[in-house]
């Protein structure tokens, strides 16, 4: 399943290659409440078809109608704003007199999709600069961390995986959580020793390493775009691996099982040199509380909380598997 930006970037890499005209619309600012965040991508075909998103719909339509009333007419790069008025924010669903601003750019082969694509298979992250005034593309390795920005006429936009997730097990519950991360824009490794379960493995864009997981944790040098998720209810494969996520600085460490599975996982952890803080940064059991049975609902679980805390999100505000009174308290299965 491919992150919204890549399917962007593949459709109008498509329509290039078929000799089709088109454009690629960013969003470049917003104040108020805008629909959409910085770095939201449309593409348009000079046939009206479109995928991405930019809004809730409206601006859209807009942009659609001008496309189908007088085609792909740029020849460079052009910025243009919605909902300055309160009467163009009611028109174009901008809540809260929301404004946007969006950078329109006509697309050619010197666009360099074909190049950024290959360079996003390889799991790169990658700046694309864009000058604003003739339209002329390059392509750099973007350092961790780089954001969108405006410097000048150029304007950067940072394509491909920002964040990391390593998955401990690849059973069911892990191929869910990884199709749906792996759209999220998460680089995500799978790590299962156990030949059973690798060669059950269905996701061949979602790589699968045959290590233990605590080597694949102190190898992977874990930083503050990390996370790390324990999957596997085995002990000699999870806990290792936990401890050396919970010394790093890795945002999000969880691990499934029950209230009773995780108290008694909290008890060996503290066999091993790790202290109070560090084991309160321990997510189990993992996932926010909604009620979740089936394997796909518990990594909605699972990925919900992953972006509450990625977004900093006040724990008050949340209720997770531990703070749930209505999870069993022997449940040693599935729950998230």
């Amino acid at each position: 399943m491919d992150s919204i930006d890549l399917e962007v970037l593949k459709t109008a890499a498509g329509w290039i290659a078929d000799g089709l005209r088109c454009q690629l619309v960013t969003v470049i600012k917003t104040w108020g409440s805008s629909p959409r965040p910085i770095g939201a991508t449309l593409a348009i075909c000079g046939d009206g078809r479109v995928v991405g998103s930019v809004s809730g719909g409206c601006i859209e339509d807009d942009l659609i109608e001008q496309v189908r009333g007088h085609g792909i007419a740029r020849s460079v790069p052009e910025i243009v704003s919605y909902g300055i008025s309160a009467d163009e924010a009611h028109r174009f669903g901008l809540p809260c007199g929301g404004t946007i601003e969006l950078a329109i750019e006509p697309l050619s082969p010197a666009s360099a999709l074909t190049e950024l694509l290959a360079r996003l298979a390889r799991h790169e992250l990658v700046a694309r600069r864009l000058d604003l005034r003739s339209g002329a593309v390059s392509l750099e390795r973007a350092a961790p961390g780089t954001v969108q920005h405006i410097a000048g006429d150029i304007l950067c936009t940072v394509h491909g995986p920002r964040w990391r997730l390593f998955i401990i097990g690849a059973g069911q519950l892990s191929r869910f959580v990884a199709q749906v991360a792996s759209a999220m824009d998460y680089h995500v490794t799978v790590c299962d020793p156990r030949e059973e379960y690798r060669s059950g493995w269905q996701l061949p864009e979602v790589p699968l390493l045959h290590v233990m997981p605590d080597d694949l944790v102190i190898e992977a040098r874990l930083d503050s775009r990390s996370a790390v998720l324990a999957l596997t209810h085995d002990p000699k494969l999870d806990d290792l691996a936990l401890m050396e996520a919970l010394k790093s600085d890795a945002f999000y460490v969880g691990a499934i099982g029950s209230r009773l599975n995780n108290a008694r996982r909290r008890e060996r952890l503290k066999l091993f040199d790790l202290d109070a803080a560090q084991l309160a940064r321990l997510h189990g059991p993992v996932g926010l509380y909604i009620g979740s049975k089936t394997p796909a609902e518990i990594a909605i679980s699972i990925l919900a909380e992953m972006t509450a805390v990625k977004n900093g999100v006040p724990a008050a505000l949340l209720v997770n598997h531990a703070a749930a009174l209505s999870a069993p308290l022997d449940d040693a299965c599935v729950r998230a």
